[in-house]
């Protein structure tokens, strides 16, 4: 799947004080039960609200943000409006109960389509079904501060609620908050996309796609944030999608080492070695002691069966960082498939050195002992690796035929 980066911001929003004035004054206006939806981002929410109330003096207004999903948004509304009557609430965060009924890979998604949900998410049918309710019991106008995905959500998937409108309304992001956004963005790693849920993802995945759209979007932020969604789709095990906008940023930006590294890496996953070795090599030209980028151009080597051209990329990742756990582990996996087994041991110990209770790079010394005839040093290292992680290595030792002569001592 590719997706197209090129022509996001050709259908450019109306202007933003124009959008403001026509909300304004069409909440002014209106009494009893109404309802509004305002498209807007997250951060461009609390503007909306905090200009709400202060150009609404005379309406009684209140604001309920949702920071979780929920399925029964009358019930939350009773319990508020039984407590403090107001003429107006505003309510933000309803793209929270949406996210997880979204079934596609992320690089399918696209604004305005949402088809390939599981079901209709809870709240929607919710609110399709107890529409009447709202309007009997609550004569109070709604506004909706959405995300555009959640607007086309609500008119694809809610449409006897959303056909209820009083008004739509689109809010262009401020210059603020777009800056803010993208530099918010910006500050995020690959290893904590890794530790985020789906719903988390999703919810980072069409923020960027959002800011990405933006006109007023400079064209370092817009390579850098194609960086951040290629990212994303990587950490979701994306890869083709992800190497589209990699490839993007680049074509904006092609002098930033870590986007040639990440396609690299992409690439790599996909088993598409050769691709992936030019990548690393281009990161390592443009920052030769990009430690990881030399270690990725071994493994890419290695992946390819040219063992000993590999060499000299894992010497040359170890000489930028002596410490480099997995350089001195690969390299010794590398030496021991190349039957050099001194060689071996010797990059293996220093990996032990670095990480003593790595018990796979002990299985790897006992390993080397042994097809040496070694039995008494490769006894020693495989109980160091069945101390570590028994669980492992009591039945691979087992089916191991490097390993026969020691099994009886289990």
């Amino acid at each position: 799947m590719k997706l197209d980066f090129s022509n996001w911001d050709e259908d450019l929003p109306p202007d933003i004080s124009e959008e403001y004035e026509n909300l304004i004054t069409s909440l002014e206006r209106k009494t009893g039960f109404g309802l509004f939806f305002v498209q807007c981002t997250p951060r461009d929410s609390e503007n909306v609200i905090d200009r709400v109330i202060s150009s609404l003096p005379a309406k009684q207004i209140q604001v309920l943000r949702l920071v979780e999903p929920i399925e029964n948004l009358y019930q939350l509304v009773d319990d508020l409006y039984s407590s403090k009557r107001f003429d107006l609430l505003l309510i933000k965060g309803l793209e929270y109960s949406l996210y997880k009924y979204e079934e596609r890979n992320f690089g399918e998604i696209t604004e305005g389509q949402f088809s390939n949900l599981t079901r209709v998410p809870p709240l929607l049918s919710h609110l399709n079904q107890q529409r009447e309710r709202f309007r009997d019991d609550f004569p109070i106008i709604f506004v909706f501060l959405l995300q555009p995905f959640a607007v086309s959500y609500l008119i694809h998937r809610s449409p006897d609620f959303f056909d209820w409108r009083s008004g739509l309304f689109e809010l262009p992001i401020t210059p603020e908050a777009l800056e803010s956004s993208s530099r918010s963005i910006l500050e995020w790693d690959y290893e904590e996309y890794l530790k985020l849920n789906y719903q988390e993802k999703m919810v980072k995945f069409l923020e960027i796609q959002e800011l990405l759209r933006d006109k007023n979007q400079t064209d370092t932020n817009r390579a850098n944030l194609l960086f951040e969604l290629a990212t994303v789709l990587s950490s979701t095990q994306e890869y083709e999608t992800a190497i589209s906008a990699f490839d993007a940023s680049l074509a904006i930006n092609p002098n930033y080492p870590q986007t040639w590294y990440r396609r690299g890496y992409a690439l790599g996953k996909l088993e598409r070695h050769t691709e992936a070795l030019a990548s690393f090599e281009q990161a390592v030209k443009l920052q030769p002691n990009y430690h990881q980028a030399w270690f990725n151009q071994a493994i890419a080597l290695y992946k390819l069966g040219n063992y000993t051209d590999a060499l000299p990329f894992f010497d040359q990742a170890i000489k930028i960082k002596d410490d480099y756990f997995l350089a001195w582990f690969k390299r010794g996996v590398t030496y021991k498939d190349l039957g050099r087994y001194p060689e071996a041991i010797a990059s293996f110990d220093q990996a032990i050195k670095i990480n003593p209770h790595a018990s796979e790079v002990w299985y790897a010394t006992a390993s080397c002992y042994a097809i040496q005839g070694d039995t008494k040093r490769a006894w020693e290292n495989l109980q160091q690796a069945i101390n570590l992680n028994p669980q492992d290595y009591l039945e691979k030792i087992k089916s191991n035929p490097e390993f026969t002569t020691l099994t009886n001592r289990i």
